[in-house]
């Protein structure tokens, strides 16, 4: 519900501003790479949902550059990483929709979604009552998710 009736959303791509922006709280930013960057979905499913984006506003992965096919992969496998690390989750979801007749929320900009899961996480809450409830705000899980990535290796 937040989402639909969020009055400041802005018209058009939410991760171009990303490219300029440093990593923080305000943009949901967790980790800067060279030609791609890992930023939490600001309505996620569980915490510590992330999404993998290239900084080029991309339509298709058919239109990536070899290397930045490559650095978004290897940013999933980093936030696969920090995600197991702080939530210690069972498995993962790790997909994309490219465009808007598979789903796609944001049809003209790819991302990879990177969503931890436990066994048993989906309740009556999501399934009854069409409401998602996170146990943890946005900005720890970005704060915890940053501390995460350094020292990793790449």
């Amino acid at each position: 519900m937040a989402y639909v009736t969020d009055a400041d959303r802005k018209c058009g791509c939410f991760l171009c501003p990303v490219r300029e922006a440093p990593a923080c709280d305000a943009n949901l930013v967790v980790f800067k790479g060279v030609e791609a960057f890992v930023v939490l979905n600001r309505y996620p499913y569980v915490s510590g949902h992330v999404m993998v984006a290239p900084y080029r506003h991309l339509a298709s992965p058919l239109d990536l550059s070899e290397s930045e096919g490559r650095e978004m992969m290897s940013l999933v496998r980093r936030s696969m990483i920090a995600i197991q690390n702080v939530y210690c989750p069972q498995g993962f979801n790790v997909g994309m929709n490219v465009g808007q007749a598979a789903g796609a929320g944001l049809k003209d900009h790819i991302h990879v979604h990177v969503v931890p899961r436990w066994n048993g996480d989906t309740n009556f809450v999501p399934v009854i009552g069409e409401v998602k409830i996170i146990p943890e705000s946005l900005e720890v899980t970005r704060e915890r998710l940053e501390r995460a990535f350094p020292g990793q290796e790449v």
